[in-house]
């Protein structure tokens, strides 16, 4: 069958452009397809720095018709839903629709006839939407033209059965449109030249031919495999990088890898930097020796291949790094003469949020903050913490942020404050805090663990929530400009990796009462008098409001972590919804043993039975508004009549003895153990009992209040009206 191929050949696309550009083009060619109700099999998108391509195959030659079916109002319906189902159709009157009898009365339907045709004749206008609906971060206008495209378009592609399809891109203005045809280029030094092609494996053999590898992981294995090699042969390992990777790998149409030295005299500087700049600046792969130390050594990858066998390119390369590095190490000296606790007084003139004032309020903040997680928790944990290291961690934490080093790489924040507390000889466990404090920064970073690291990590996220949280700033949708969710995400797995035993609710409101945000329409007088020093929560609402929102945030960001461990979510709901309940680890232990209780048949035959009880209360609730006050009471044992309730009593009163403890103690796998008891004398009440009997109201309330007793004690583990099921 028929394929299609399509390229766009442009200037050089952005590398972080090119993979998302490429799904795009795939799904909008694709969807168009589908909307034209064109099949097709296989789809495959394609970029390189100077072209997106795409390949579809299976393609029919021509449309067949296409019947649709569509139902319409009901006969007899008003005339603007008549007249509207018409539009919708195409159509101008009923006389082209049918009457039909659905069982459900009578209704309107049209029978919409669609004649085939050739496929060329709708794809054309497929790619044509495609090309301008792709969703470029950034786009530009070039010449007088008013189209926009990533980078200045040159050429297009537009083969079906090897046949150039009709049409153009319109640029506008007094630019002439580029027609659909059926040649493209090569690499830009090593094949330039315009050559034509008939099919998709012509076009992939051409483009290699002309020094051009189409597929991206094509580049990427090259690049790995022969900087490996080059590794080899000098004796170091190649430092993996997989980011930089898929970047370099959108750089070069024809990758060259290549090696080049460092300069000894640098080899001084810490690694961090060395890596940094080169990553970041010259996207050079780092390498490392037999002990997993920085080498001496960088992989550049060229893309282009010389008569010296790329020494001209090394050269080059290491001249450039050379530049690059001496500005490194001339902040190393520099920083190196003036301590962190010298450099304090300048983060009062960095603002860290216009509301929430300088860093130099930040770091009173969050000293005070770790101070209270040291002593509120229960666990023992921050035994070993000695208080004036965290003190000093939480102090000089930010210290870094005014040096040269960290002004000239931001990435290297936190990183740089422990090298120069190193230098200082600061006690170690200061130094690692202040290195630790920025992390877990994603779910792959290594989460801090020892107590000082953790009580500032700690403090410095909870900080970042409490203060916006406290002006309103919460993350909305995709919106997350503070990154808050991942401080949410860094606080789980601090607490939950660690084992701390805190209590979240007290400690949100301590972080929130030391907030002193500015209100959003202060003068500037305003914001340097007292004014500021008061607080205001403004629009984000009560103290209370915002400590039980956050605590939803929480919750909400521990479903969606669980969930990926295979924790259903509603089991996560229902152990949140326990009233005073904000120890994370001791909800997970909950979880975990809920969902455990749940996956057995006592557990679902209790949840049923629960069910049951619950929802006779909830409904003989909503009857009668004074009911649930009446139901707090304990049954009357004495109007315990048949020998199923009275069964239920004594389970539940014998349940109590051991279930009760078992909480206390936090054994949840013993508790829930307790709960199954219940199960066997519930099914029996629920078989022989009349829960409301008519004509004998002491005797309706009495096995009401039972009812009642076993939601209460059920929903003493998790709030079960909350699990699905």
């Amino acid at each position: 069958m028929p394929e299609l191929l399509f390229e766009l050949f442009s200037e050089e696309i952005p590398a972080r452009m090119q993979a998302r550009a490429a799904e795009d083009l795939q799904r909008l060619v694709c969807d168009g397809l589908k909307g034209a109700g064109i099949a097709f099999g296989a789809a495959r998108g394609f970029a390189t720095p100077r072209r997106l391509a795409l390949v579809v195959e299976g393609l029919p030659a021509a449309r067949p018709d296409v019947e649709e079916e569509r139902r319409g109002p009901r006969v007899g319906a008003p005339e603007n839903a008549i007249q509207g189902f018409l539009r919708g159709a195409g159509l101008a009157s009923l006389d082209q629709c049918e009457k039909r009898d659905t069982g459900k009365g009578e209704f309107w339907f049209a029978v919409l006839r669609k004649k085939g045709g050739p496929t060329t004749d709708l794809l054309p206008q497929i790619l044509t939407a495609a090309m301008r609906a792709l969703p470029w971060p950034k786009s530009m206008k070039w010449g007088s033209g008013s189209f926009a495209w990533v980078r200045p378009l040159q050429s297009v592609i537009a083969l079906f059965d090897g046949t150039p399809l009709p049409g153009s891109v319109e640029l506008g203005g007094s630019m002439a449109p580029i027609p659909f045809g059926d040649r493209t280029r090569g690499h830009r030094f090593l094949g330039n030249e315009s050559f034509a092609v008939g099919s998709f494996e012509a076009y992939r053999q051409q483009l290699h031919e002309h020094r051009v590898m189409l597929d991206a992981d094509d580049r990427k294995r090259v690049i790995l495999e022969g900087a490996e090699k080059l590794c080899a042969e000098s004796q170091v390992s190649l430092k993996r990088d997989d980011g930089l990777l898929e970047e370099v790998a959108g750089l070069v149409e024809w990758p060259v890898p290549l090696m080049g030295r460092i300069d000894a005299e640098f080899m001084s500087v810490p690694p961090e930097v060395l890596i940094t700049s080169m990553r970041v600046h010259q996207r050079y792969f780092a390498c490392l020796d037999s002990h997993g130390q920085l080498a001496n050594r960088f992989v550049v990858v060229a893309n282009n291949l010389t008569a010296d066998g790329g020494k001209t390119i090394i050269a080059g390369n290491e001249r450039v790094l050379r530049a690059r590095l001496s500005d490194a190490k001339f902040f190393w000296d520099q920083d190196l003469r003036i301590s962190l606790q010298d450099r304090l007084p300048a983060l009062r003139d960095i603002v860290f949020h216009a509301r929430l004032g300088s860093q130099a309020d930040r770091i009173d903040r969050i000293a005070a903050l770790a101070s209270d997680i040291v002593s509120l928790e229960r666990g023992g944990y921050f035994a070993a913490a000695r208080a004036e290291d965290v003190e000093q961690a939480a102090r000089l934490a930010k210290a870094d942020l005014v040096s040269g080093m960290v002004g000239e790489f931001p990435e290297l924040q936190g990183v740089m404050g422990r090298y120069y507390a190193r230098h200082q000889h600061l006690p170690a466990a200061v130094c690692e805090a202040i290195g630790d404090h920025y992390s877990p920064v994603g779910p792959s970073d290594r989460c801090p663990d020892s107590p000082v690291s953790v009580a500032i990590a700690l403090a410095d996220k909870l900080d970042s929530l409490t203060g916006f949280w406290s002006i309103g700033e919460k993350p909305t949708g995709s919106r997350d400009p503070f990154a808050l969710r991942r401080a949410a995400l860094g606080v789980i797995r601090l607490v939950q990796e660690n084992g701390l035993r805190l209590p979240m609710r007290e400690i949100l409101s301590l972080g929130l009462a030391r907030q002193r945000p500015v209100p959003a329409d202060a003068t500037e007088r305003e914001r340097d008098l007292e004014a500021q020093a008061a607080g205001v929560l403004g629009a984000a609402g009560t103290a209370d409001a915002v400590v039980n929102d956050l605590i939803s945030f929480l919750a909400d960001r521990l479903k969606v972590q669980m969930r990926e461990k295979g924790v259903r979510h509603d089991l996560v709901d229902a152990v949140f919804a326990l009233q005073g309940e904000d120890d994370l680890v001791r909800l997970l232990a909950r979880v975990r043993a809920l969902q455990a209780f749940l996956g057995s048949d006592d557990g679902r035959n209790l949840q049923v039975a629960y069910n049951r009880a619950a929802n006779i209360v909830r409904a003989e609730e909503k009857k009668d508004k004074g009911l649930a006050a009446r139901l707090d009471s304990r049954p009357d044992e004495g109007l315990l009549q048949q020998q199923e309730e009275k069964a239920v009593a004594m389970a539940l009163a014998a349940t109590g003895t051991e279930f009760r403890p078992a909480l206390a103690r936090e054994d949840y796998v013993g508790a829930m153990a307790a709960l199954a008891h219940l199960r066997a004398p519930i099914d029996a009440f629920f078989d022989k009992v009349t829960v409301n009997v008519a004509d004998n109201p002491a005797l309706r309330l009495n096995r009401l209040k039972l009812l009642a007793q076993i939601r209460t004690t059920i929903d003493a583990v998790a709030d079960f009206s909350r699990i699905e099921g």
